[in-house]
């Protein structure tokens, strides 16, 4: 049985997928999602889920609480799912290997500090790309610059909007992330 923390900021849709490809399946057995954000729409998909949530703060994340409740915790793997902080360098090396992310762009093309969500799928359709895709990927010290696990594309059409390229990029996701997490969980074993 495996223990997967779940860190996001917003709405949560991909902590939800990944719960929901988990839900019948034993290798996953606890969660923890924890959130920076205390008016997240995750944290109610959480606890409707009856998965603890843990809201922290830059203070709690400084003083070294977060990383305690991550220790007490014991993840098998730390997922960011939407997570919008930079990730504590110290955590990243603690948890060597065991922190992935996904990036809603073929890295290293629109990664980097505050290219996330729409800003990321803009800048797709500004610059003409005839593709994009999600990119999962190791965290380290820089932003959306760790090893790369997997990436999956999709075209983008002359007729797209941004908010086309996120749907499409979004089905990427919900397909490919819980995968990956499982592999990633048995390779573990």
């Amino acid at each position: 049985m495996r223990k997967i923390a779940l860190f996001a900021s917003g709405s949560g849709t991909n902590v939800e997928n990944i719960i929901n490809y988990f839900e019948n399946n034993s290798i996953v057995n606890q969660y923890l999602v924890l959130v920076n954000n205390p008016h997240a729409k995750v944290i109610e998909k959480a606890e409707k889920r009856k998965v603890p949530v843990y809201i922290f703060d830059k203070n709690k994340l400084n003083n070294g609480e977060l990383a305690e409740k991550l220790a007490d915790f014991a993840p098998d793997l730390i997922v960011l799912a939407g997570f919008l902080w930079k990730f504590p360098e110290d955590l990243v090396k603690k948890y060597h290997n065991q922190v992935i992310n996904i990036h809603p762009a073929l890295l290293p093309k629109y990664g980097g500090k505050g290219m996330y969500g729409h800003f990321v799928h803009e800048a797709v359709l500004a610059n003409k790309e005839a593709e994009t895709g999600i990119t999962i990927h190791y965290v380290n010290e820089n932003y959306d610059e760790g090893a790369i696990i997997l990436q999956a594309k999709t075209a983008v059409e002359e007729h797209c909007t941004a908010e086309d390229i996120a749907k499409a990029v979004q089905a990427l996701e919900y397909k490919h992330f819980p995968l990956v997490i499982e592999q990633l969980l048995f390779k573990e074993k």
